[in-house]
């Protein structure tokens, strides 16, 4: 089973809630099911949930390196030299 869920501004890519964020569970009723992937509290979008292990180490694990394509909204004026950096790729902590 994969779940597609747009995930509101204030809720984390977890069941548990901590501290002012709420967690899925407020949103989600389905036992079994896995985050596969995350988005920070204050970013909404698509976030995929499953119960099946080896689909959710195939979308979330940066060994498999999946692609994903991120949106974004920025404050103040983005440079030529940033937005340069940009389209060449970002290089997480995690690979």
């Amino acid at each position: 089973m994969l779940i597609r869920f747009n995930k509101p501004y204030g809720v984390l890519s977890q069941f548990t809630p901590e501290g002012r964020w709420t967690g899925l569970i407020d949103h989600i009723d389905l036992p079994g099911v896995y985050v596969a992937g995350r988005l920070d509290a204050d970013s909404e979008g698509l976030l995929l949930l499953t119960n099946d292990g080896k689909e959710q180490a195939r979308i979330a694990d940066p060994r498999f390196k999946m692609e994903k394509t991120y949106l974004v909204q920025v404050e103040g004026i983005v440079t030529d030299q940033a937005l340069t950096a940009l389209a060449r790729g970002v290089t997480l902590n995690d690979g």
